[in-house]
């Protein structure tokens, strides 16, 4: 298949491709098409003609757009899994799982409205809060999740009155461009449009002055490049950074139900989700009986080829982050003590065993740093102050989780922790409705939501005399 850029409402060519590799083979999937720098401002410009015909339809009008969009999709939910699959490593049924979130998304947001909210009113005076949208929205997402956290940041730009321009990570850009190529029969010109690059073309969007607003999905080193290149034009930004998201399990939960759902927490998508399980505080009464259950887990887990039946865990999405891990665990290794896992397997592409890692100091890299693999830290605890404090202990602040048999008390646990979203005896449960964002270094702004909404439209307020 031949991949184009979405640009002005055509599918074109790139000034020069990019090989895409399948991580689970190692070798080239297809050729994406590069975005030249003239290509890129040819799509600003083009975003900024369609801005002011989109901004002025209402909410129904732009909600049935994206409904249709959403019904363009539905009949080609395998073919949209299996190549997302092949260019990012999940497994089959977790890639499905991602296309059914991107349309679910779609759904959601095309039957969402910012009405004015009326702040103050009488016989004087009536004062109003309106949203009005920025107008050119640039998208960069991540390799995670590549379909997924795209949608999640063009639907509610869209929703709201804003054209985007999409940027997905240059080693996962094809299920975006197919997303463009659906898109191109149904937007019009300008609205979405697509563009490509090798990690060059993230500076001149987010600098330039024909972009009003930055949606950033990705480490929190790069995300404060883009905080830095917005500065000169103080435009808009929304920044979900990394995250080193420590769970706590309390003395009285229950190891058994416990710790499949850490394991689960920490490896799925082969543990590159910002939001997964990083590192784990337990009772040092439990410490042995929990490495010794999540040992079991990992030796049980079946990884391979995303595309194999029976795959809980796929490849590492790509060489440089394999690279990275294998270093983690090396370290890990001479610091402490490898419970289960520590190797790359054999034959190509980028696997590496869930591993787990028990007797760390908390000054080692794997508990200090954002692994985004498979590899997990498992540290002990003697006092739960001590264990929220060592949590808290950190540049981070995205996720969380407290597990426990008293979910009052995991309740009063969790609202110490500082973090963007605590969850109590369960993990990654993130509805359209509800915002999320991280603390400290690991973003600003929310996405989902009224208040993710909110963000990619300016407030305005109307005060009005009445007499």
């Amino acid at each position: 298949m031949a991949y184009g850029l979405l640009i002005d409402g055509v599918l074109v060519a790139g000034a020069a491709t990019i090989d895409v590799i399948n991580p689970a083979t190692g070798e080239v999937l297809a050729a994406a098409p590069r975005a030249s720098t003239e290509q890129a401002e040819q799509s600003i410009a083009a975003a900024g003609r369609a801005f002011p015909a989109w901004s002025k339809l209402s909410f129904a009008e732009r909600g049935a757009v994206l409904e249709r969009l959403a019904e363009a999709l539905r009949p080609r939910v395998d073919e949209f899994a299996r190549l997302l699959t092949r260019e990012q490593g999940k497994p089959l049924d977790q890639a499905k799982y991602e296309v059914l979130g991107a349309i679910a998304a779609l759904d959601y947001y095309a039957a969402q409205e910012l009405l004015p909210k009326v702040l103050r009113e009488s016989a004087k005076e009536r004062i109003v809060e309106q949203r009005y949208p920025l107008g050119v929205v640039a998208a960069i997402a991540p390799w995670n999740f590549p379909l997924l956290l795209m949608v999640l940041k063009v639907a509610p730009a869209l929703i709201t009155g804003n054209v985007v321009i999409a940027k997905p990570a240059p080693t996962t850009p094809l299920t975006t461009l197919l997303f463009g190529a659906v898109a191109a029969d149904i937007l019009p010109p300008g609205v979405l449009q697509t563009l490509v690059d090798q990690n060059d073309l993230g500076g001149l969007l987010s600098q330039h002055p024909g972009i009003a607003h930055v949606s950033f999905t990705g480490s929190t080193p790069t995300g404060k490049k883009v905080l830095g290149s917005a500065a000169d034009t103080l435009k808009r930004f929304t920044l979900e950074l990394g995250g080193n998201d420590a769970a706590i399990i309390l003395d009285d939960a229950d190891l058994t139900k416990v710790a499949p759902s850490i394991f689960r927490g920490a490896t799925a998508n082969a543990g590159q989700i910002c939001l997964a399980v990083k590192r784990v505080y337990a009772p040092r009464a439990m410490i042995d009986d929990l490495c010794a259950a999540l040992g079991k887990l990992a030796s049980e887990a079946v990884v391979g080829n995303g595309l194999e039946q029976g795959t809980s865990i796929g490849p590492v999405q790509n060489k440089a982050q394999f690279e990275k891990l294998l270093g983690f665990i090396a370290e890990a290794r001479s610091e402490g003590t490898i419970v289960a896992g520590g190797e790359p397997l054999p034959g190509p592409g980028y696997f590496i065993a869930p591993t787990i890692v028990r007797d760390l100091p908390d000054d080692a890299r794997l508990v200090r740093e954002e692994q985004f693999g498979p590899v997990l830290p498992v540290l002990a605890y003697d006092d739960l102050d001590d264990a929220i404090a060592r949590a808290n202990d950190s540049d981070y602040g995205l996720g969380g989780t407290v597990w426990t048999g008293d979910v009052e008390r995991g309740i009063a646990v969790a609202s110490r922790i500082e973090s963007g979203t605590v969850w109590v005896n369960k993990h990654l449960d993130l509805p359209f409705d509800v915002p999320f964002g991280g603390a400290k270094q690991s973003g600003i702004g929310r996405q989902q939501g009224i208040e993710g909404m909110e963000d990619f439209t300016q407030a305005r307020i109307v005060n009005a005399a009445l007499s």
